[in-house]
């Protein structure tokens, strides 16, 4: 008996629920490069999605998401285990631009990285590597060994002003260790990530603020005191902390309050702030960048150390009301033309 083909939500039909509003990009515009750096991301999803439907050519939904931008696919990452599509890499096309606009600022180059399919083809290998960003051992994954080689291989071709990465989710862990990787390496590869994982106590879902800032404050202190008695033994340069060395870089990160996977950075960059202003900045740029679970267990090297610690970033939250996990957490509203967010820098200094 043959198998139905399963109907396709209308969230992966570009023409349905893609950012149709775009039809002149201004590559100088923040917002612009928001959505466009989502739709790619996006198209990986649906690559995915084509893959395990076998829709092939004039069926396949993925194209539309990054060819009404003038990107060309020019290559897919595929996991060496499952087979499945994490990544691509998109090539700008400026000689065939469709609308009144240039392509002036346009990057060369976007490499972008999906988060966890939620079907059966690639639940298992997903939730495998969710579970390795969770204990900051993603970096041994040949997922992300795959991704790494990848972006080298561009940055080497191109240099780093005209690339950018992107991802969200899981590809968002990937695109954020990738570009702390070649940032160690004397690059600066511009960066959006969304809703990135925050793997941390989940302070966040405390109402009474005074007593999150407490337990921050507390958190803190303890830190700081615990990095200066262990890494007193292994004093080293301040230019050759790799925290220092990553405060330079700055990557965009989009979240949504309402969404627990991603939420922690709001706190995380808001409870800097808060130490500056009552003057124990000093003590804070010490807690930062250090972890209680790394510094109790001795491990000391920087890709042992959470994810999450970020000297710098560019942070934009969603204000909007997300009804449900699945809005907060999903790719869609980083297009969409009523966005209502707000953006603030943070820089380590």
């Amino acid at each position: 008996m043959e198998e139905k083909e399963k109907p396709v939500s209308k969230r992966e039909i570009f023409c349905l629920s893609g950012p149709l509003h775009l039809t002149a990009v201004d590559w100088n515009n923040f917002h612009d490069r928001r959505s466009v750096a989502a739709s790619l991301v996006q198209g990986v999803y649906i690559l995915e999605r084509d893959r395990q439907q076998n829709r092939q050519k004039i069926q396949a939904n993925a194209p539309p998401w990054w060819n009404f931008f003038n990107f060309q696919l020019i290559r897919l990452l595929v996991d060496d285990v499952d087979n499945s599509i994490f990544g691509a890499i998109y090539e700008f096309q400026s000689f065939t631009c469709k609308y009144n606009h240039s392509g002036q600022n346009a990057p060369n180059y976007v490499i972008a990285f999906r988060g966890t399919v939620n079907k059966s083809n690639t639940r298992s290998r997903d939730l495998k590597l969710d579970l390795l960003c969770l204990r900051n051992r993603l970096h041994e994954s040949s997922r992300f060994q795959l991704a790494i080689q990848a972006v080298q291989s561009i940055v080497t071709v191109a240099g780093t002003s005209s690339i950018w990465l992107a991802g969200h989710s899981l590809g968002s862990a990937i695109s954020l260790l990738a570009g702390k990787n070649v940032t160690k390496m004397g690059y600066r590869v511009e960066t959006y990530l969304f809703n990135p994982p925050f793997f941390s106590v989940p302070v966040e879902i405390i109402k009474n603020e005074k007593l999150k800032h407490g337990i921050r404050f507390t958190s803190s202190i303890v830190k700081a005191g615990l990095a200066v008695a262990v890494k007193s033994c292994h004093h080293r340069p301040q230019q050759d902390d790799p925290f220092v060395l990553l405060s330079a870089w700055i990557p965009y990160l989009f979240v949504n309050p309402a969404d627990p996977i991603c939420c922690g950075y709001i706190g995380y960059f808001e409870h800097r702030k808060k130490m500056e202003e009552i003057g124990a900045g000093k003590i804070e740029r010490i807690a930062t960048q250090n972890s209680i679970v790394s510094l109790l267990s001795g491990s000391l090297k920087s890709d042992s150390e959470p994810l999450h610690l970020l000297p710098s970033a560019n942070l934009t939250i969603n204000l909007s009301q997300s009804p449900d996990f699945k809005r907060a957490h999903g790719i869609h509203q980083w297009w969409d033309p009523s966005f209502d967010g707000q953006s603030e820098l943070h820089v380590y200094r």
